[in-house]
């Protein structure tokens, strides 16, 4: 997986958001063998492969100087999820690039151009991302889809920030909640995407798209150090 923030992030910044597409992009490449393999029964076997060759750019973007200011020191984490979102739509074939570039760019886009976003601003700017992807595929909870992964993500997200927790324990609470949403996609019959040509024979296999959320959610909340926070909290006890 990719690495994990030694220090507890109060805000999302544009090194933080750099990280977590750094993070994520490790998580994909090392677990890219498993989301094709979760897609060979229910799609065209090439969900790992297309989503790491994404990732893969993403990470030569942020590494170019002058990447529409999001590949250098400055920069606001809008534009660097924004650029990162761009990158995925016009690298990454099939339905997973203008998903997850949806996602990333809409995320963005909410963020504007603030510094350092607040779990607030985070929260809104998940649901913008949600908002897309629900836009874009027409999926809804129940359709085994990333949505299923999403959805809920974005809710726990929401309401730990409501309750007034740390930014890292809302990723925290999001990441938990969007795998508890991948796994819920075992028992269900596809009704979007390629999977739901097979009808009844889909059921039984977690979706990749809802798995790959899950990796996406776990790095975030690596990245805004969401261990170090638990680390010290535990010290506190």
């Amino acid at each position: 997986m990719g690495a994990v923030s030694a220090v507890a992030r109060e805000a999302l910044d544009a090194a933080a958001a750099r990280e977590w597409l750094r993070g994520f992009a490790a998580a994909v490449a090392e677990r890219s063998g498993e989301l094709t393999d979760l897609d060979r029964p229910v799609g065209d076997s090439d969900h790992g492969v297309n989503l790491r060759r994404g990732t893969e750019a993403v990470l030569a973007a942020l590494d170019a100087d002058g990447a529409g200011g999001a590949g250098g020191a400055d920069g606001t984490p809008g534009q660097v999820l924004g650029a990162a979102g761009r990158t995925l739509v016009s690298t990454v074939g099939g339905a997973s690039g203008p998903l997850f570039g949806t996602a990333l760019r809409r995320a963005g886009k909410a963020l504007g151009e603030v510094p350092a976003a607040d779990a607030a601003q985070v929260a809104a700017a998940l649901r913008a991302a949600l908002e897309g992807v629900v836009r874009l595929g027409e999926a809804r909870v129940g359709d085994a889809t990333m949505v299923d992964a999403l959805d809920p993500a974005v809710a726990a997200f929401e309401r730990a920030a409501q309750e007034g927790a740390p930014l890292p324990r809302a990723a925290r609470a999001a990441a938990g909640a969007a795998a508890e949403g991948a796994a819920s996609t075992v028992p269900l019959v596809a009704r979007k995407g390629r999977a739901s040509y097979l009808g009844p024979r889909s059921r039984g296999h977690l979706d990749p798209g809802a798995r790959s959320v899950e990796l996406l959610l776990t790095a975030l909340a690596d990245a805004l150090g969401a261990d170090a926070l638990d680390a010290r909290a535990g010290e506190g006890a």
